[in-house]
């Protein structure tokens, strides 16, 4: 009997490794917007930094965007301007804080430095990949014995 759920362990661990999916993530276009960054769509006259972005209709759900990360990468030009717009590894993870309205020209409108780091502002437009960024946390060891351990943080404010 041993040897038999043995099997079926080995047999249910095969099956996620060789049928798990793997998260693809969209695409779509970046614009810029520059400062004054308050006040937001999300949280009013609260600073939230400057790796920050508005989110436009397609992913901005009737402000269930607001507080979500997403990794966003640089893939190329939308025009003849900038033949190769992208900056470093084009990558970074910014925070939805705001809300581009119709009309946006951009799935995501970052803010001026977030759109400077992964590519040169002349361009004004981007091709994009993006995905919503989970955050991976290790509980502290005086908190384990308390409930709180480790373990994956989604759309949660830390405090």
């Amino acid at each position: 009997m041993a040897t038999l759920n043995h099997l079926y362990f080995v047999a249910i661990v095969l099956n996620f490794y060789f049928f798990s999916t793997t998260v693809v993530a969209e695409q779509g276009t970046a614009t810029f917007y520059t400062p004054p960054y308050v006040p937001s769509s999300c949280y009013g006259y609260e600073n939230d930094g400057v790796m920050i972005a508005a989110a436009s209709d397609a992913i901005w759900g009737n402000r269930a965007a607001c507080g979500r990360s997403y990794r966003v990468k640089c893939l190329g030009p939308t025009n003849n301007g900038d033949p190769h717009p992208c900056r470093g590894d084009g990558s970074v993870v910014v925070r939805i804080v705001d809300y581009c309205p119709p009309g946006c020209q951009g799935t995501i409108d970052l803010s001026q430095e977030a759109f400077a780091s992964i590519a040169n502002p002349d361009a004004g437009k981007i091709l994009i990949s993006f995905d919503q960024y989970v955050m991976k946390y290790e509980a502290p060891k005086c908190l384990r014995g308390y409930g709180i351990d480790s373990g994956t943080l989604l759309d949660m404010d830390i405090l």
